[in-house]
């Protein structure tokens, strides 16, 4: 399993907006990909403009597709409530819940 680790800093006053587009733009988009497995987002409590995403993917080459596919329209949606170019960072996963749940449903 792979993730994607994306932090970025929103627009004063945008978290309520930010949310809907990712429940909205981002969600739907994110499924459609092949070998997506979860996406979790994290605001920062207080200001709400600290936030971190983390997709999940069943392997480095899926999530690599979606970087230089759709990836470049999600930065469009979000250019609204994103203050600069959000940081992408890569990682393989060590250990997670979601790749035994995986399994065993796919048994």
């Amino acid at each position: 399993m792979f993730a994607r680790h994306v932090s970025m800093q929103l627009k004063p006053n945008t978290r309520a907006e930010f949310t809907q587009t990712i429940e909205n733009e981002i969600l739907p988009r994110l499924r459609k990909q092949h070998g997506f497995q979860d996406e979790i987002v994290f605001v920062a409590p207080g200001s709400g403009t600290e936030t971190v995403a983390i997709s999940l993917w069943d392997n480095k080459e899926d999530a690599e597709a979606y970087h230089r596919g759709s990836y470049p329209e999600v930065l469009k949606a979000l250019a609204k409530v994103v203050d600069g170019t959000p940081e992408v960072r890569n990682f393989e996963v060590a250990n997670s819940t979601l790749q035994k749940t995986t399994a065993r449903v796919a048994a």
